[in-house]
């Protein structure tokens, strides 16, 4: 087959749809294996960051960068250079819409921009997360519009993104990766595009049931977290230490996988996938009440941390209406600068409606971003004593390593901990 010979050889162009927190990294591995890359955004600040070596997410260095645009690695916003790639993988967001039903926008406006640019011999990869039956029912369409046959003249697959940002154990290459194609053909051009660059490559039936495959993995982390978050609660009530009953939990070396608690749940994908699989087995008539209980218990995170600094501040005479508070940590996880569907973020809300005045310390974020749905004109304070007395109350939201832990003990007036950094302190309000 020609496309696989084509990355046999190296000679194949590999179009990156999307130059986020899953295309950048997916450039990078690509450009290391010797593939040409050209990365596609819409964007003109990211695409101009990028074409000077310069890596908009923290924990990419920009020498990672230089080292792809050395290999001939570039950017743009001229979605006519799709006609160049022989591989065209899409890495755009998809979000929930206000009504918390999937919001596919991202995904069709760039299927708009490409079919133009299709022809014969290119693959199409889909990595973003959707429900059953997305790369049949809306891919498939485009490619047919533009005249051309998948599984015979273009090839279409599925490969769900596994991206964990800040995870120093695993990078794309090491992560196996799940591939679904249209057809069977679709499938073996899919195994040989993946399996340049990817260590392992597990291949699967369709590509309905790789797009399940994401779906299950994130539902599953869903539902134990919203288990745990609940626990927490009911832990809380009895007067126990959730954090000391999973590490003695844990100790069993069978049956048992610790998860941990926090003021809720955060990052692109376990906030939203949920709500995509929830969305589509209406369509069969399912009601899955199961994965929708994890999601309002997830959801009410935010509310019950807020509803225990009221208490904690009404317990020393004090409203939350007019107190300063610091929020320590505004990412969705511990040493990452991503901030979607941040937990942090949801309880700042619930903070500023109660009237109190919010300041942040997050060495990760230095300026609250611009995002589609929040707003803070806020930008990160330094973490000193000093910043620290001024305050009222210091909640831990996210527990990045490079707070000094031991100095906010010393001179918070009021310290809520959100992650169990702080244990055996009996005076520490835990929420």
């Amino acid at each position: 087959m020609d496309f696989e010979r084509s990355v046999h050889d190296r000679t194949a162009t590999v179009g990156i749809l999307g130059l986020g927190y899953v295309g950048i990294p997916l450039a990078l591995s690509i450009g290391r294996c010797g593939l040409p890359v050209i990365g596609f955004d819409i964007a003109q600040k990211r695409v101009d960051e990028l074409n000077r070596a310069k890596s908009p997410i923290k924990h990419i260095a920009d020498s990672e960068i230089a080292q792809i645009r050395e290999a001939g690695f570039v950017a743009t916003s001229d979605f006519g250079r799709a006609a160049e790639c022989d591989a065209l993988i899409i890495c755009v967001p998809t979000p929930l819409n206000e009504y918390r039903e999937p919001d596919l926008s991202f995904v069709e406006a760039t299927m708009a921009s490409i079919a133009p640019h299709l022809r014969k011999g290119q693959l199409i990869s889909l990595e973003s997360t959707t429900w059953p039956g997305t790369t049949d029912e809306v891919l498939r369409p485009y490619v047919e519009q533009a005249g051309l046959t998948p599984g015979e003249d273009v090839f279409l697959v599925y490969s769900p993104e596994r991206e964990d940002p800040g995870n120093a154990h695993f990078t794309t290459a090491t992560i196996p990766k799940v591939v679904g194609g249209l057809t069977p053909a679709c499938l073996e051009a899919g195994k040989a595009l993946y399996g340049a660059f990817i260590d392992t490559v597990v291949p699967v039936s369709s590509t309905a049931a790789s797009e399940m495959v994401k779906l299950l993995e994130n539902i599953h982390r869903a539902v134990n977290i919203g288990l745990v978050n609940e626990m927490k609660v009911v832990a809380d009530a009895m007067g126990l230490d959730i954090f000391e009953v999973i590490d003695a939990a844990k100790t069993k070396p069978f049956g048992f996988t610790a998860y941990y608690p926090g003021p809720g749940i955060g990052g692109h994908c376990i906030p939203i996938d949920p709500f995509y699989l929830t969305w589509k087995a209406r369509e069969f008539g399912l009601h899955t009440r199961f994965i929708e209980l994890a999601g309002e218990i997830n959801a009410g995170m935010p509310k019950y941390v807020v509803d225990k600094v009221v208490r904690a501040l009404n317990e020393r005479g004090k409203p939350l209406q007019g107190a300063k508070v610091l929020v320590l940590g505004i990412a969705y996880k511990r040493n990452v600068d991503d901030m979607r569907e941040s937990p942090s973020v949801f309880v700042m809300e619930l903070l500023r409606d109660w009237g109190a005045e919010i300041s942040y310390s997050d060495p990760h974020v230095p300026v609250f971003p611009p995002m589609r749905e929040h707003a803070f004109d806020l930008a990160s304070v330094d973490l000193t004593p000093e910043t620290i007395t001024d305050h009222d109350v210091v909640m831990l939201l996210t527990d990045h390593d490079a707070f000094d832990y031991e100095m906010v003990r010393r001179h918070a007036a009021l310290l809520v901990d959100t992650r169990g950094r702080f244990r055996d302190e009996a005076d520490i309000v835990r929420a």
